[in-house]
This record gives structure tokens, C-alpha cells and sequence, in this order.
């Protein structure tokens, strides 16, 4: 019997080692720099290591697994089972089982796992369902793994996996939350001793919980905004299983829970260059501010961390606190109501706020003194221009959620802003999207390289 596994990380490698103790023959496939488990040969592509393989593990993380079964499926034996083993929605498993369907005549495999590989390894519990399920049970249980067949369609495994994962990994994020209090308080042993006396592996659980929530923050923040998803579509409120993804967010980051911004100055500086355009391409169309929003002079452009303000139509006290809060990288979000009649910002203010550090702003209301914007090259982006000022008697927020231009704009989001308008990017997303906008950038250059190519061989024929 054959096996290939699709992404040699944590639990791919254990996976592996486990098929090759019970005696199949194993191939494996990762694009990076790890490891080859012992006894897996090592494969180049995803078509090398699925190759008459009479079953296919799909362990490379959710988001790019249909990517991954995309690739895989033309090259699936008619009878091998494709079991995707990432902690994925509902729909997305809907999808990868459409895409092994179309390009294969394989069966496909919705797979959960139910416990911790590293401390189980081959032998975790899992649960399966799709029309591969019975196989997998099979091939699985031979392997000392208890499996529980749903039977049913894909997606009925995976939700049972997400609806587990709201306990776990909330369990985890309030096991961090806590112990980096106690560290920071100085009282971390007495803490760890109050957790451990609470959980019935004391410890060890304590420690499995923690350290495991720091290394998989990332991939575990992605399950749990699928988690989230799934609660919306049974009418529950997400707010805690978001919560929750947003402490693992935290937890995977060098920083750890320690109060700097999500949105790292490393971050911003990677996107200098990267036009609203792509990033709204990246975010389908969803992330930027209506149009009537635009450049208050040729050739503005910024990035920075939203810092946020909520004033009353034609007042602009609350942005003069804004201005005293900033700190350098700031970008100043305002939701000024639409109001056009009054401007909320012109040269004094601008040039305290760009003596801050301050690296633009967007109102959602209007501005004045364009020309002298322009001069000391501080960009602004607003509904309106009027010579009118502002009153400047209140009331107003600073640093609360925004709605500006038909979107809601949170303090510490990216803000990116050019000649086209304005992307806002919510500060978790600020990495996937930037990478996403980048093949966005990539794809639209070689097209423009087609183009042109064509054209100029076009001419040459003439």
C-alpha cells in the first residue's frame, strides 16, 4: 500500500512515520526547507507524491488546501482516497470534494483531527465523513487510531472539529491570557499552581495548552475564524470564538500578548509600494472607502495604523485629542458623518499632527487650505473642500470602531491610501492580504508583458 502526504510539518511528519510503521510504502511533499522523515522518500511536486497512491493526506493548513487538491487531483489514481486532514469550514471541504470529483475519478475524504498528534501522534482520534470515510476508518484503524465514520457528506466532519475547537482552543487562549498576567504581575508560579490544580492533567495539560497555543497561533486563529463562521450560520454570536482567534493571533507573534501593535512597522514598510488597487483586488473589492473619498492633492500617498475618531458633524475637538494621542506612524481615520459644510481639518492642524509623526488623514467630512496641504506635502484624503471651519466644541471618540466611507475602520488597522483612494485592511489580516496583493501585482505584470509583447510583434509583422 502507498501512501502520500502533502505537507511534511508537525503532524505530516508523524503522520508519515506512523505509515511507514505500519508498513506502506510512503512519499511525501513540501515546498519548504523541512525535514524528510526517516523511511519517506521525498517527492518534488504534488503530482510526484500522489502518484498511484491508494490514499492522499492533505496536511499543509487550510489555506491552501484546495490550492493543493487543485493540483492533486488530475494525478489521483481512480482508486485512491484524497482524506483532507486541515482544519477547514464546512464549505471549504465542500469544495476541495468538488475538485478531486471534477479532474479524478478518486473519492474524497473529509477528515478531522480530534486531539493532540504530538502527544498521540499517528494514534490521535479522528473523525471522517464523505464517501471516502469507511477507507479512511480502515486504513487509519489499522493504525491503532480510533476512528468515528459520520458517513454523510463532506463538511459533517470538519464541523464537528471546528464546534470542538471553540472549548480547546478557548481553553488555550485563556491559559495564555492567564499566565502572561501572572508573569507580568510577577506572581507567574502561583498562577500556574491555581490553573494546574483545575485540570485533570495538571501540568502537563497546562503546558501543552500553552506552548502549543504560541507555535500554532497563526494556523489556529485561521480555524477559529472558521469556527466563528460556522456559529454565524447557526445563529449564534461569534464574538467569543473571534475573541478567541484573536489571542492566538497574539500568542504566535514574538511579542506575545504584550500591547504593541498588531500591524508591525516591518508590515508597513512592505507595503509602501503597494497600490490600493491590488490590495482591493486581493480583499475582493470589499476593503476599500467609496469613491467619494479622494486625494485632496496629486500624488498623495500613506500608510500607516488607523487611529480612530468619531466627531459630531462640523467639530473637530475630538481630532485636535487625536493629534495630542498620536504617535509616529499614525494614520488619523475620521468618521465625520459626511458632513461637507464645515471643514474638520486645514494647515494648523495638519502641521501638528505631521510634527507628530502623523502620516495622513481620511474624513469622512471635509478639509481646506488644499494648497498649503499640498506644500508641506501632508496627505489628506475627504468628501469635500470648503473654506468654512470647524466648530470645535464636541462632542467626540477617540480610538473606538469607525464607520467611514462605507466601511468600519478599527484602531490599528492598515491604512493604505494613493491617488486611486483608500484600503483599509483589519491589523490581522495586514500579512495575508499584503502577500495576496503581491500575486495580484505579480499576475498584472505579466499580463502587461503579454500585451505588449503582442503588440510589439504585431508591429513587427507590419
Amino acid at each position: 500500500m502507498r501512501v502520500g502526504v502533502l505537507g511534511l510539518g508537525e503532524a505530516g511528519t508523524l503522520y508519515a512515520a506512523g505509515f511507514v510503521a505500519g508498513g506502506w510504502s510512503v512519499t511525501g511533499y513540501d515546498p519548504g526547507e523541512v525535514p524528510t522523515p526517516d523511511g519517506v522518500v521525498r517527492a518534488g511536486s504534488v503530482e510526484a507524491a500522489v502518484r498511484d497512491c491508494d490514499l492522499v493526506l492533505g496536511l499543509t493548513g487550510a489555506r491552501v488546501a484546495l490550492d493543493v487538491a487543485q493540483q492533486a487531483a488530475p494525478h489521483l489514481g481512480a482508486a485512491a482516497v484524497y482524506a483532507d486532514m486541515n482544519a477547514g469550514a464546512p464549505g471549504l471541504k465542500r469544495r476541495i470534494a468538488a475538485a478531486v470529483s471534477a479532474a479524478s475519478q478518486a473519492v474524497f475524504a473529509d477528515v478531522s483531527v480530534i486531539g493532540s498528534v504530538p502527544t498521540y501522534r499517528h494514534r490521535t482520534a479522528l473523525v471522517t465523513s464523505g464517501p471516502g470515510a469507511a477507507a479512511v476508518a480502515e486504513h487509519f484503524g489499522a493504525l491503532g487510531a480510533p476512528v468515528e465514520d459520520l458517513g454523510g457528506e463532506p463538511g459533517a466532519a470538519s464541523a464537528r472539529k471546528l464546534l470542538r475547537s471553540v472549548f480547546m482552543k478557548g481553553l488555550g487562549a485563556v491559559i495564555v491570557q492567564a499566565v502572561e498576567a501572572g508573569r507580568a504581575a510577577g506572581d507567574e508560579p502561583w498562577v500556574r499552581e491555581q490553573i494546574t490544580a483545575e485540570l485533570a492533567g495538571g501540568e502537563h495539560t497546562l503546558q501543552r495548552l500553552y506552548a502549543g497555543t504560541a507555535k500554532h497561533g497563526l494556523r489556529r486563529a485561521f480555524e477559529l475564524s472558521a469556527a466563528a463562521d460556522l456559529l454565524a450560520d447557526l445563529g449564534l454570536d461569534t464574538e467569543l470564538a473571534r475573541a478567541i482567534g484573536h489571542v492566538h493571533t497574539l500568542a504566535a507573534r514574538p511579542e506575545g500578548l504584550r500591547a504593541v501593535p498588531l500591524v508591525s512597522d516591518e508590515l508597513l514598510a512592505a507595503h509602501r509600494d503597494i497600490a490600493t488597487a491590488n490590495i482591493g483586488d486581493a480583499v475582493d473589492r470589499l476593503g476599500l472607502l467609496d469613491s467619494g473619498i479622494r486625494p485632496m492633492w496629486q500624488g498623495a500617498r500613506a500608510i500607516g495604523r488607523a487611529l480612530t475618531v468619531w466627531t459630531r458633524a462640523g467639530d473637530n475637538q475630538a481630532i485636535h485629542e487625536a493629534v495630542k494621542a498620536a504617535v509616529p506612524g499614525d494614520f488619523i481615520v475620521v468618521n465625520g458623518e459626511g458632513d461637507t459644510s464645515r471643514a474638520l481639518i486645514g494647515e494648523l492642524i495638519a502641521e501638528r499632527a505631521k510634527a507628530r509623526g502623523v502620516v495622513g488623514m481620511v474624513l469622512d467630512g471635509a478639509a481646506r487650505d488644499i494648497d498649503v496641504l499640498a506644500e508641506i506635502g501632508f496627505p489628506v484624503w475627504a468628501r469635500a473642500v470648503t473654506p468654512a471651519g470647524p466648530y470645535k466644541f464636541g462632542p467626540g471618540h477617540v480610538n473606538l470602531p469607525v464607520a467611514v466611507g462605507g466601511l468600519v475602520c478599527h484602531p490599528g488597522d492598515l491604512v493604505v491610501a494613493d491617488s486611486d483612494g483608500v484600503a483599509v485592511v483589519p491589523a490581522g489580516q495586514a500579512g495575508s492580504v499584503l502577500a495576496a496583493a503581491r500575486a495580484v501585482e505579480a499576475d498584472e505584470a505579466g499580463r502587461r508583458a503579454a500585451i505588449r509583447a503582442a503588440a510589439a510583434g504585431t508591429g513587427d509583422a507590419s
